[in-house]
């Protein structure tokens, strides 16, 4: 008997995911690149290692949520709403980061 192997049309789903964390880390560390320039050109802008730290974090994690949802959901009212919610979250905990909006402890000066 012979047997062959057919290469499957089905693309691996870890392949995908992994594809998915990288597309996310890129966009992130392309954002993250705007202060770092800036704090390059000008004196107006100080984040230390801890601010970049915790704003990766935020856009990571934002990233992945909306990539979750629109994986996830299939109706675009659905998908709307869902990126609606995660984008006034993620902007939420930024304000509140940045200034202290709440004046929960970890807020900002």
């Amino acid at each position: 008997m012979c047997s062959t192997r057919v290469a499957s049309s089905v693309p691996d789903i870890s392949d995908f995911e992994n594809t998915l964390i990288i597309r996310v880390a890129v966009v992130t560390a392309g954002i993250l690149l705007v202060p770092f320039v800036v704090m390059q050109l000008t004196d107006q802008m100080s984040w230390d290692g801890a601010d970049f730290v915790i704003m990766g974090i935020l856009l990571f994690g934002g990233g992945l949520a909306i990539e979750f949802a629109l994986g996830s959901l299939r109706k675009p009212t659905h998908r709307a709403i869902a990126g609606l919610i995660i984008a006034a979250l993620f902007l939420l905990v930024w304000a509140e980061l940045a200034v202290g909006v709440f004046g929960t402890p970890w807020a900002g000066s």
